[in-house]
């Protein structure tokens, strides 16, 4: 990232014999000769041009990202999950009884900016922002103590809120002795830029590192295809047994260097992954992790048999608005992309449907114009055919725009076919009533859509459909919710109850797997109702879903074991 706060330059006494180089640190106080140290940003990479270098996240749940970013090539996203908020730490060197002013650039979810440690109060102080859909400044101070050398800066989320992103951190007062991040020269031209494997939508690239590159431009025909932190990338969106030519430039926050030589690869040509196993009438949903936040790690195979659609989270969204990739996370386990695609093809052939969620803990993706929609549709038809999807799910917690959501899902469901599973996973503020954005998309998208699994949880309490007000954690809640979607247009076959699988799963809104049996029946059959009691059923609403199929193995594969058997049982 660029830094906020502009270093000192040198200026001269003019008519004086006596220089004095502001640059160096020193300014003269009263003409008597005392000199004091100017401020300095004495915060390390708080631009996260150099990833997560000075930084410490708990439970992993930091990571470098290039996009969204505020400037430069770099930002930090951290995402609370289960107990953990997300605490991003850096420890930085400051004088004692001075005082220093935090501040950061923050977007998305729940964000709070602090210090500790500082000496005086209590000790620590800080700011926060309930939400930023738009990048947002949060400033304080801190004055340290007499003994104070050290103080602990951090940024953190909050339970089950969504991801946070955190650019142009600094930290300005005197220096403590540890100086600051020394400015940066323009990177030289990468070499040994080389095409890998390619299938018939993407090309995969790598190249020799450069000094003091902070991340690396890939451009495609001439134009910028991506922006990676690594020594490689995959370039997908691609059309099959098309030939391109690829370059790379090194860049940091000086600038970009020249492009490197050009390679030229072609893609393969397309394969059709075919229609999938159509979904069972009463269908139970599982969220599948690409990633390792402390839940049981599974193999795709390894997902319990009762989950007749596996939703695999997540893709990825690229620097190109619109466009999602997939990246195996090596954490998974698997020992080759290959082995993940013969376990897709396992799932199907067992009757699973097996699809690929966008959003939720890796990131938002945005569908606001015509080429966003059609870069999306493009991007998730190329990973139904390299993978074998056989549809999406749309689980993007940090707004929508109905509008063009509709044109993307709809160009998909013309490449795809009727087959397609469409999904979605709106949280419970997105559906309380028809002028929603999410529930406007629902609607307009009906005839294609397969079904709605809000989630019932990380929310506190919503007005049901009779106007009355309940609170997680209660049949009414599930049942009055639900009444809301199904009173408001969709099919009930369209309508599933989206819950944690442990209390581990969420931050709050767990519900046992009785609860979940009772609102399912009665939503379906009229029994087992709390205070709130329908005046009719919906037999053929569509089943549950759970997040997460790997937290249902924590617990012993307990919420499965129960409510896919009673799903399945439905009239």
């Amino acid at each position: 990232m660029d830094r906020t706060t502009p270093r000192p330059r040198g200026r001269r006494w003019l008519g004086g014999a006596l220089a004095l180089a502001l640059g160096s640190g020193l300014v003269l106080a009263g003409g008597a000769g005392t000199a004091q140290a100017a401020d300095i940003d004495v915060a390390r990479n708080g631009g996260f041009e150099n990833g997560l270098a000075n930084w410490t996240c708990s439970a992993g749940s930091g990571t470098a990202v290039t996009s969204p970013v505020r400037s430069g090539t770099g930002a930090l996203k951290a995402t609370p999950s289960g107990l953990d908020h997300a605490k991003c730490v850096q420890k930085v060197t400051v004088r004692p009884n001075a005082t220093y002013t935090l501040s950061a650039w923050v977007q998305g979810g729940y964000a709070y900016l602090g210090a500790s440690g500082t000496g005086t109060g209590n000790g620590t102080v800080s700011t926060w922002t309930p939400d930023a859909p738009a990048w947002k400044q949060l400033t304080t101070t801190f004055t340290t103590g007499a003994n104070t050398t050290t103080v602990d800066v951090f940024t953190h989320g909050w339970y089950g809120t969504a991801a946070y992103l955190v650019d142009d951190l600094s930290v300005v007062g005197p220096d403590g002795g540890g100086g600051q991040d020394p400015d940066p020269v323009v990177p030289a031209t990468p070499a040994g830029l080389a095409a890998g494997t390619v299938t018939s939508s993407s090309v995969a690239l790598s190249w020799s590192p450069v000094t003091g590159a902070t991340g690396y431009k890939v451009y495609r025909d001439g134009t910028l295809a991506a922006t990676v932190g690594g020594t490689s990338a995959t370039v997908t969106g691609l059309a099959a047994d098309t030939a391109y030519q690829f370059q790379v430039a090194a860049a940091n926050t000086a600038g970009e260097s020249a492009k490197s030589a050009a390679v030229t690869a072609r893609t393969s040509k397309a394969t059709d992954p075919g229609p999938g196993p159509a979904v069972p009438k009463h269908a139970l949903t599982g969220y599948w992790q690409n990633f390792d936040n402390g839940a049981t790690v599974q193999k795709l195979r390894d997902v319990q048999a009762q989950y007749d659609i596996i939703a695999v989270s997540f893709a990825d969204s690229t620097a190109t608005p619109g466009q999602i990739v997939f990246n195996l996370d090596p954490a998974v386990g698997y020992a080759s992309v290959a082995d993940f695609k013969a376990d897709v093809a396992a799932k199907k052939a067992a009757g699973k449907s097996v699809i690929i969620s966008v959003g939720g803990e890796k990131g938002n993706v945005t569908i606001n114009s015509d080429a966003s929609a059609t870069a999306f549709a493009n991007s998730a038809y190329a990973l139904m055919q390299e993978y074998g999807f056989n549809g999406v799910d749309i689980d993007l917690e940090h707004g929508i725009n109905s509008t063009y959501l509709v044109k993307a899902l709809r160009q998909l469901s013309a490449k795809a076919g009727p087959s397609m599973v469409l999904t979605m996973a709106p949280q419970t503020i997105d559906m309380q009533n028809t002028g929603t954005e999410y529930f406007k998309t629902a609607l307009a998208v009906k005839d294609i859509l397969t079904v709605v699994n809000m989630q019932y949880y990380n929310s506190g309490s919503m007005l049901g459909c009779d106007g009355k007000v309940y609170s997680q954690g209660s049949v009414d809640f599930l049942t009055a919710l639900a009444c809301i979607q199904l009173q408001g247009g969709l099919d009930p076959s369209q309508v599933g109850l989206g819950v944690p699988a442990s209390t581990r799963g969420a931050g709050s809104g767990y519900v046992s797997p009785q609860i979940v049996k009772n609102a399912l029946d009665c939503l379906t059959r009229g029994t087992g109702c709390g205070t709130f009691k329908p005046d009719r059923t919906w037999p053929t609403l569509r089943g549950a879903m759970t997040w997460s199929t790997n937290w249902d193995a924590t617990a012993g594969n307990a919420w499965s074991n129960a409510v896919g058997p009673h799903v399945h049982a439905l009239p």
